[in-house]
């Protein structure tokens, strides 16, 4: 038994000192090795992207907000063609898409107007829709709440999901426009319950990974699927209102916050539904 605790031991200080392991940094942005072929790519601003490598291909998840030359530096961390996949089209997520000649998006998320500089190519990607990548394949899975082409990725490789602001880093928005029902939201978390427990996904890493520098787990989205059908059913109690830290266009007039343990869901309190 002693030896059993010790080599556990030695596996997870193996694996904490392999996530922490930086590969690249500078002014705007810094890569870490994450998990088996994976790379996280936070940001200044506090976004993330992810790099995803399989034996034949690449993915890049997301674009961040404002990174000078991403193309390039996706190149510093692999040789193999890539793909650009954006998990929702919001500008901390698809601001750097300039760089890129084509990119993969939801059609459902062509409905936001976010100003963001682009003369190449949409690739409309649906649920179902597998990238693969040699020696690992990367499904797409529609999670609408956020947006309403909210995806979210699934690497069965490694027991992981890639989920941009579906489920965010704690807090999820629903207060922006265009507005989803939460009705819609609360069947999107029981919809990555279900893909979590029969597909043995235990990881979430999240669009906003330098708020938590860690994955989230299937309690995480039990507590905000609990969260959501409270909300759905026109429970609001314990709710604040909530105050943006910066102006956004696309907000709500009144939002509001409540939480769940460690889920927690901003709201238009006008409008839940």
């Amino acid at each position: 038994m002693k030896l059993k605790t010790i080599f556990l031991s030695l596996l997870l200080l193996f694996g904490n000192a392999l996530a922490a392991q930086e590969v690249f940094k500078n002014s705007e942005l810094a890569i870490s090795v994450l998990d088996k072929g994976v790379w996280v790519v936070e940001t200044a601003d506090m976004t993330t992207m992810y790099i995803v490598e399989g034996s034949e291909s690449a993915l890049l998840i997301d674009t961040g907000t404002k990174c000078d030359s991403l193309d390039r530096i996706v190149r510093r961390i692999t040789a193999k063609p890539f793909e650009v996949v954006l998990t929702h089209n919001h500008i901390d997520h698809a601001g750097n898409i300039r760089y890129f000649d084509e990119v993969y998006m939801h059609p459902a998320d062509s409905a936001i107007r976010m100003g963001i500089e682009f003369h190449g190519k949409y690739r409309w990607m649906k649920e179902g829709d597998v990238f693969d990548l040699g020696d690992r394949k990367i499904e797409v899975v529609l999670m609408p709440g956020h947006t309403p082409g909210s995806v979210v990725l699934l690497d069965k490789n490694i027991n992981a999901c890639y989920s941009g602001d579906a489920f965010g880093s704690g807090q999820v928005w629903l207060q922006l426009r265009p507005h989803v029902p939460m009705t819609t939201y609360y069947e999107s978390c029981v919809h990555m319950e279900k893909i979590m427990r029969e597909q043995n996904i235990t990881k979430l890493y999240c669009g906003h990974y330098p708020h938590l520098k860690r994955a989230l787990g299937l309690d995480y989205v039990v507590e905000m699927r609990n969260l959501a059908k409270r909300l759905s059913e026109g429970d609001t109690g314990g709710s604040k209102p909530y105050e943006l830290p910066w102006k956004i266009d696309i907000a709500c007039d009144k939002p509001a916050i409540v939480a769940n343990g460690s889920a927690m869901i901003v709201y238009d309190s006008e409008n839940v539904n």
